[in-house]
Order: structure tokens, then sequence, then C-alpha cells
């Protein structure tokens, strides 16, 4: 197999370049980061975040191909050679394909992700309907990757103001929680012009997205039940609001 990988080791390197590398594909390789553990092993200068390899922990996203996705769940056989791999675009390089994460979970910190409730805690625990559970799906499930705000624009323009579509799917899933008691609170914080509306609906987020998730959905979502508010004067209630579980992000 022919790959062609981003290189840069800033205390060496003035700026990235592209190393080649050609290496027998073993038998039990079939996806992407099997391969680029192995030349590892034959190159240990070769720097990449790796964990659970089973698509779940996010940390080896990358651009594959001009497209961003997780190296463990990214099929050799789907790959067009030679395989061109560099790190995630709109993200200051640490080096090679280790990118500088801080400012991504800055953002998604912001948007106070956790259940906000200041009544009385019952006695054993806050439960939902199964239908006001079935809300959550289709954002619950975000690994935090960073694939979706690495390849939108409006978060390379602004990335250190726009929220991103990672932060505004986490963002989705804690206004439609029916056990969450913020909701004015987060709408109002994301009200601002480089909040929720720096999206442009350019849709690459949910076209990249590993577990098929789509942010841009959920953002649309946040906009109604804005506009809900802006139209009624009141937040709607879980039963009555624009969110329904059968168009889940």
């Amino acid at each position: 197999m022919q790959l062609s990988i981003s290189r840069y080791n800033p205390e060496l390197d003035a700026k990235p370049y592209m190393q080649d590398y050609t290496i027998e594909i073993g038998a039990t390789d079939h996806m992407l980061l099997d391969v680029l553990i192995r030349l590892k092993q034959q190159d240990n200068t070769l720097t990449l975040r790796k964990s659970c390899r089973e698509g779940v922990c996010g940390s080896d996203a990358m651009n594959i191909n001009g497209s961003n996705g997780l190296a463990c769940v990214t099929r050799l056989k789907a790959l067009k050679q030679p395989v061109v791999i560099r790190p995630l675009p709109g993200f200051s390089i640490i080096r090679d394909l280790v990118v500088d994460m801080t400012n991504f979970f800055k953002q998604y910190h912001s948007i106070s992700p956790y259940l906000i409730n200041a009544e009385p805690p019952p006695e054993k625990e806050r439960l939902q309907s199964p239908l006001d559970r079935d809300r959550l799906n289709g954002a619950y499930e975000c690994i935090l990757c960073a694939c979706c705000s690495s390849q939108c624009p409006s978060y390379w323009w602004n990335p250190e103001k726009f929220v991103g579509p990672a932060g505004l799917i986490q963002a989705y899933r804690f206004i439609a929680d029916s056990r969450d008691r913020a909701t004015a609170q987060r709408l109002d914080d994301l009200a601002g012009a480089y909040r929720l509306f720096r999206c442009r609906t350019i849709m690459n987020c949910s076209e990249v997205c590993p577990k098929g998730l789509e942010p841009s959905h959920a953002i649309e979502k946040i906009r109604l039940r804005m506009l809900d508010v802006q139209i009624d004067g009141k937040l709607p209630t879980h039963s009555t609001s624009s969110i329904k579980p059968d168009e889940s992000a």
C-alpha cells in the first residue's frame, strides 16, 4: 500500500511536508489504523493519536484522502491509493497528525455540557418517559472527535468565536433533555452572531460524522426552538415543542 503522510516537527521543520511510504498489507490489516500502527513500528518518529481502535474515543481523527474520518473505522478496501493523510484542517499542528484541541474543547465547555436543574433532587433519580428519552437519539452519541468542526469553513474562519457543529449538537442534546431546566439560559447564550447563527448550513459536518449524526439538523432544531420563543414569548414545553423524537438529529 502506498501512503503519503503529512509530517511536521516544530523543532526541526519550518512547515509541514508530505512523506511517502510503501508498506505491505498484513493478513490482519483491515482498517487504516492497523497500517499506521505497523508503520509507526517501522518509523517511530511518526506521531499520531490513537486509543480504543473501535470508533468510540475519537482520538484518531484525521483527514483521509481529503475527507475527515477515524482511521480505526476506515476500511483499507475503500481507499484510493496513494492514501493521502493529513492532520485535521483548521487546527494548529502540534506534530505530524496530532493537532491542538484546546480551542475545540473550550468551545465545547462553553455550552455547559451537563444537566442544569436546581430543583430538589428526587429520592432516586430524575426519570424520563420513553418519548422524552427518544428525543436525545442522534445527539448524545457524539464522541467529540472534531471531524465535523474541522470540516466546517465557518469554524475555520472564526475558531475563537464560533461554537462549531460539535458544540452545537451537544447544546441541542441538553436543550432537548426533559430533565434540564436551563433552556432559556442555553438559548440566550447561543443567540449571538458568532454562536448559533454563524452556521451557514454548508452541511460538511453531516457528511463526515463517523457516527452518522446530523449536526446540521440539530442546529436547525435549536433555531426552531428560538423561533418558538420569539413568536410565543415563552418557552414551549417538551410535549408541544418543535423537537420531536422522529426528527432526532
